[in-house]
């Protein structure tokens, strides 16, 4: 054979090998992060995953397509991930459809609103192919219809948690054998009333159950901040927040309802607008800051500027906390309207003002437990504080940047120090600022 000839087609067949090489596209991470607002799963590669989904009925599943993807050890361990308890998804089944396509069936327990999306990288991550699995139903708006939330005295104080929490599976489970997928076809007992409790000369008139918004900042795809030690802002921060929810539970006439009491991850707007539904009185977000130098050291208190904010490290801070979203992985397709008109509303400079107030008490009783990094409440813009109508402050409650504060922020009993001086803010604020009456929820 003419050597030129061997030599063409040597090289045809490196080409074509190369090519076939490249196309089985390696997915290096797969996660389940369950959770009662919704399930997310995400695929993480080095490229973008090319992909389909179509929905099926009777039984409801979903049907991933993958295009050139490898069938590898993350894909493989996927079914492993999803829980039992799981609000949505009863399974998850992967194999190869067909050469050069994997395909992804999500098998589930009703109906739901799935969202599919890619992510460019950021953060820590690579490509990420996300699944968003939402209730057709909001549960937090159908659970504030079947039980009402207004009106509520000390006596019938209903547990109100936004989120159930659901235990994330360790990521690192021995992955499953592959499942080869088939091709998938073009009582209510009656209550007596309460007993009338006896009149009270001394008790105020719009006396009311006053609901606190608690938000442990991150979760789930977004971590936060990461000590020198390995820790996890997300970790600390739900830690403090749910150790708040317990002080603020044993206070008549008060509640704390947490924006999430697991590790999953819940948009900047989404925190805003559970507050916002459930008509909170206070919105107390909870972080643990970072910083470029480790001596970096002290606790801070911040609320809204509508005019730019008052240090270069609040801007910096700012800027770095509003990048969840970015982190954390929002879809450009789900937009709350509710929440975009709000966010436009100029008319905050009350509610800033009562958010300054409720900082100074907060930043004075933490002070007590810990050196302050600046001595008075800064301000800067926080996309979490934009509610028009709740006062609203963010707690950075050390810096995890710093060894001596990290080991600080992980000992439970400063944790226990730090959720009693928010507490002691909050009391202090309300001993001056009454709440005022509301009579309805907000359930647009």
């Amino acid at each position: 054979m003419n050597k030129t000839l061997i030599k063409a087609l040597f090289f045809c067949v490196f080409i074509l090998g190369s090519s076939l090489a490249q196309a089985a596209l390696s997915i290096s991470a797969a996660r389940v992060w369950p959770a009662a607002d919704y399930t997310r799963i995400t695929l993480e590669a080095d490229q973008p995953l090319d992909h389909s989904m179509i929905t099926l009925k009777d039984p409801e599943r979903l049907v991933i397509d993958l295009q050139d993807a490898e069938l590898g050890p993350a894909l493989r361990s996927l079914g492993d991930k999803v829980l039992s308890s799981d609000p949505y998804i009863k399974q998850v089944r992967v194999g190869v459809f067909r050469p050069g396509v994997v395909r992804v069936v999500v098998d589930l327990k009703t109906e739901v609103r799935p969202e599919l999306f890619l992510l460019p990288p950021a953060g820590e991550y690579r490509h990420r192919l996300v699944l968003d699995v939402y209730p057709l139903v909001d549960p937090l708006m159908a659970m504030l219809q079947q039980r009402g939330v207004t009106g509520a005295g000390a006596a019938d104080k209903p547990e109100l948690e936004m989120s159930p929490e659901i235990t994330t599976p360790d990521a690192t489970q021995t992955p499953a054998p592959a499942i080869v997928v088939e091709p998938v076809p073009q009582e209510d007992t009656p209550r007596l009333p309460a007993p009338q409790a006896p009149a009270v000369k001394d008790k105020k008139p719009d006396s009311r159950m006053i609901t606190i918004a608690i938000d442990p900042g991150h979760g789930g795809e977004d971590p936060g901040a990461r000590g020198a030690k390995g820790s996890y802002e997300k970790h600390i921060t739900l830690a403090i927040s749910k150790k708040l929810k317990v002080l603020i539970d044993k206070e008549p006439n008060m509640r704390g309802v947490l924006t999430r009491d697991g590790d999953y991850f819940i948009p900047l707007n989404g925190r805003v607008s559970k507050a916002r539904k459930m008509q909170a009185d206070l919105f107390v977000s909870i972080h643990a800051d970072a910083f470029t130098r480790p001596e970096a050291r002290g606790s801070s208190v911040f609320a809204l500027s509508e005019r730019g904010a008052t240090s270069a490290s609040a801007r910096y801070l700012a800027q770095k906390e509003n990048e969840s979203d970015l982190i954390g992985g929002v879809s450009l397709n789900v937009q709350d309207p509710h929440l975009a008109r709000t966010l436009l509303d100029l008319s905050q400079t009350a509610t800033i003002n009562d958010s300054l107030k409720l900082g100074k008490a907060v930043l004075g009783n933490i002070g007590g437990i810990n050196k302050l990094h600046k001595p008075h409440v800064e301000q800067a813009g926080f996309a979490v504080l934009k509610s028009p109508d709740i006062p609203s402050i963010l707690v950075e409650t050390a810096f995890i940047s710093n060894p001596e504060e990290e080991r600080k922020l992980n000992d439970p009993a400063y944790q226990d120090q730090m959720a009693a001086s928010i507490f002691a803010g909050i009391k202090k604020y309300f001993a001056s600022n009454p709440a005022l009456s509301k009579t309805k929820v907000a359930a647009e």
